[in-house]
């Protein structure tokens, strides 16, 4: 990079995460596509799927409901893996396009999926050890909370009506602490992804580091979240609002037919508006995370003075990696002639 590495404010790195979006548009966007256009074909194939469960009168809507609850659970078993597999990937391939134009270094889609699919194994581990701190965990706290609430609200007696809503206020205390939880949990392992794709470590070496570089800096990190969730609703509001004058001013929108054909028409364009809101805002997150990976890396371990160490040839770069065995083999690259 032209300019010289130094430790950034909040807002040098949100400024310089918008210049590297800016410059990188298609690559960061064609690298957060696939996930999110498989999500959209999923819940596509899905939610017709789900309408269908619905309880019915005669037998056939009974056969109907149980094929499609089937259905519906086979597709979840088959989409989650490869959705979790595919997050993780664009998830990785989206750190190293950020490291390499954080650097001065060229970028491409396919060379960042690439430089990441020989370790796809670690990376998919690294994202499910990350929704497991995240989300499961908290989940689970609170699935047996409330269980264990409601069996203690069931011995109570009718007239005891202090004692559930002393449960009913434990409850929601204990919820806000596991929302409370994911928040912190969330901050202090947001770098374990740059710290994977950069340093080539294992998932449970990249969750330490990304403990160890963000001490001092969760706050920062926490403003940056908070800004994308901003960011995510003016986005949708911005573009969901127009849609939703222009449906209002349709003709025929007191026929029966034509209402129910726009409504779904309209779910549609929302959800088909959600994904695509989602594919924008992702390369946010990972830009201004890998430069926050860079940024404690110089606060703390004096990155940028390494940097222009090895540039300059006075530091002897260290080993290769040992070359992991991809996931799923490759096929071999077309040799020009």
């Amino acid at each position: 990079m032209d300019e010289r590495l130094h430790p950034s404010s909040l807002s040098e790195i949100l400024d310089r995460t918008a210049r590297i979006y800016r410059s990188g548009f298609l690559v960061f966007l064609g690298i957060a596509v696939p996930p999110t256009v498989l999500l959209l074909l999923f819940a596509s194939i899905a939610a017709p799927l789900i309408l269908r469960i619905a309880p019915g009168a005669g037998s056939s809507s009974t056969l109907a409901g149980g094929f499609a609850l089937v259905a519906s659970a086979v597709l979840f078993l088959v989409a989650l893996p490869i959705l979790l597999a595919l997050t993780a990937l664009a998830n990785a391939a989206m750190s190293h396009a950020a490291a390499r134009a954080y650097l001065g270094q060229p970028i491409d889609i396919r060379g960042s999926y690439r430089a990441v699919w020989q370790r796809g194994w670690r990376i998919a581990g690294l994202f499910v050890f990350e929704v497991l701190l995240i989300w499961i965990a908290p989940f689970a706290a609170w699935s047996i909370l409330l269980l264990f609430s409601a069996a203690l609200a069931t011995l109570a007696r009718s007239e005891q009506i202090a004692a559930r809503g002393l449960f009913i206020l434990s409850a929601l205390l204990v919820l806000a602490a596991l929302i409370s939880y994911g928040f912190w949990m969330a901050i202090r392992i947001s770098l374990a992804f740059p710290a994977s794709v950069v340093e080539k470590i294992s998932a449970r070496d990249a969750l330490g580091r990304s403990i160890l570089l963000t001490q001092g800096t969760g706050g920062r990190i926490l403003i940056l979240f908070l800004l994308g969730v901003a960011l995510n609703w003016a986005l949708s509001i911005a573009v969901m609002l127009p849609l939703d004058f222009l449906f209002a001013l349709r003709p025929g929108a007191d026929s029966l037919q034509q209402g129910q054909t726009a409504a779904m028409l309209l779910m549609a364009i929302i959800y088909g508006t959600a994904f695509a809101v989602q594919a924008l805002i992702r390369p946010v997150y990972g830009i201004a995370l890998t430069l926050f990976y860079y940024d404690q890396r110089i606060r703390q371990e004096a990155f940028d003075i390494e940097w222009m160490m090895l540039r300059s040839g006075r530091v002897v770069p260290p080993p290769p990696q040992p070359q992991f065995q991809p996931w799923i083999p490759l096929p071999p690259a077309a040799e020009g002639p």
